[in-house]
């Protein structure tokens, strides 16, 4: 049995893995079908480090076809290690959907003044090479997640 959120409203589903590949999964709170358990399985699990370096590459050419959630934190930062396991969570539900990152804005000064990042924890939406939304400080995981669904 695997436990499966739900792209529409985040409840939990479990989902019998062998009954998934007869039938489609739904929710059993809002019916909506549930990720197909192939695609489930090849996203990432865990937010992405990017770098100066990779920014480019893995950010901004990758929102061309999903959005990307950067999280721009430091290893000091208590707030910042506070939303780190709800990224987790964000990252290992997308199914494909969306990619999550997180830059060291220490170790990655270049990036960090370009969009201009003066408090951390801050969240940088990307789509299509561009800005699309940010989220400055711990906020629930809902705030994260529908700011990153209407995105989609």
């Amino acid at each position: 049995m695997a436990i499966q959120a739900c792209p529409k409203c985040g409840a939990k589903n479990r989902v019998d893995e062998n009954a998934a590949t007869v039938s489609q999964p739904v929710c059993g709170k809002c019916g909506e079908k549930l990720p197909e358990a192939e695609a489930a399985g090849t996203a990432n699990t865990k937010p992405q480090v990017v770098t100066d370096a990779s920014f480019a590459s893995d950010v901004v050419s990758a929102s061309a076809s999903l959005p990307v959630l950067v999280d721009a934190w430091a290893p000091w930062c208590g707030p910042c290690r506070l939303i780190a396991p709800v990224l987790d969570q964000l990252a290992s539900e997308s199914g494909g959907r969306y990619k999550i990152v997180k830059l060291n804005v220490d170790e990655n000064p270049r990036t960090s003044a370009q969009f201009q990042i003066r408090s951390i924890p801050t969240m940088l939406i990307f789509k299509n090479g561009q800005v699309v939304d940010q989220i400055v400080g711990a906020v629930p995981k809902q705030t994260i997640a529908g700011r990153l669904a209407a995105q989609l």
